[in-house]
């Protein structure tokens, strides 16, 4: 494998931990929609 292998393979190993992060923050997101939902529900 020569260097330039190496290095491509740790920026692919880099990229699924942001897609994480980023699916992360969508569930959190979602659950942060879905919670101001009920209360809007609770206050009417």
């Amino acid at each position: 494998m020569s260097k330039e292998e190496k290095g491509k393979d740790r920026a692919d190993r880099k990229a699924p931990q942001k897609n994480l992060k980023e699916k992360r923050a969508d569930k959190a997101n979602k659950r942060a929609e879905k919670n101001r939902k009920g209360l809007d529900d609770l206050k009417k």
